[in-house]
């Protein structure tokens, strides 16, 4: 027994090691094959003309941030407050700066926690901003025998994907680690 028991914390402690570098990196890929896209779209749609429209907040941007308020004034963009621009513009610029500091590897946990931190804000909007929570079968429930629900399943995976970044940091081939004083030479704790 005691063989065994130590064949099994040597073969787990490898794991363990090997996964300080490699689970973060992983769970990068996956951010990148599944949501990386799907916020970069959310962001392009409210963007406004031109090059300069990064600076322009449209009536789709108002509408996805603030829906209550975009309806009462028939979608009209200028009656729109100056703090609502705010963030509207601010929280389009995180759809395109996020997700594209997580992939590279870049400030790594900071825009995990940012983007943690939006996916509760965007989650609290589809729910009371859209009538999510009006509706059982967009909200979900835990503990049963559904497992898609597109508010609180699909968001709490999301959110354990970025706590991982938050704890561990970008992992395996990220520009962080190359930042880093010790840049390719450190451990896979990077």
């Amino acid at each position: 027994m005691d063989r065994l028991i130590a064949l099994h914390n040597a073969v787990f402690h490898q794991v363990e090691r090997l996964g300080n570098g490699l689970l973060p990196l992983l769970s990068r890929f996956v951010f990148a094959a599944t949501l990386l896209v799907y916020f970069w779209n959310a962001g392009l749609q409210k963007l406004g003309d031109g090059i300069f429209g990064i600076f322009k907040v449209t009536a789709g941007g108002f509408g996805q941030i603030y829906p209550k308020q975009a309806e009462a004034v028939l979608w009209d963009v200028s009656q729109m407050t100056l703090v609502q621009k705010v963030v509207v513009l601010a929280g389009t610029w995180a759809e395109f700066i996020l997700p594209a500091l997580i992939v590279l590897g870049l400030l790594t946990r900071l825009a995990a926690l940012g983007m943690i931190g939006f996916v509760v804000v965007q989650s609290l909007t589809d729910l009371y901003g859209h009538g999510g929570i009006q509706h059982a079968e967009t909200l979900g429930a835990w503990f049963d025998k559904v497992p898609d629900s597109a508010i609180l399943d699909q968001r709490a995976f999301w959110v354990l994907l970025l706590v991982v970044l938050v704890v561990k940091g970008a992992g395996a081939l990220s520009l962080d680690r190359l930042l880093q004083p010790q840049g390719l030479g450190r451990t896979a704790t990077a």
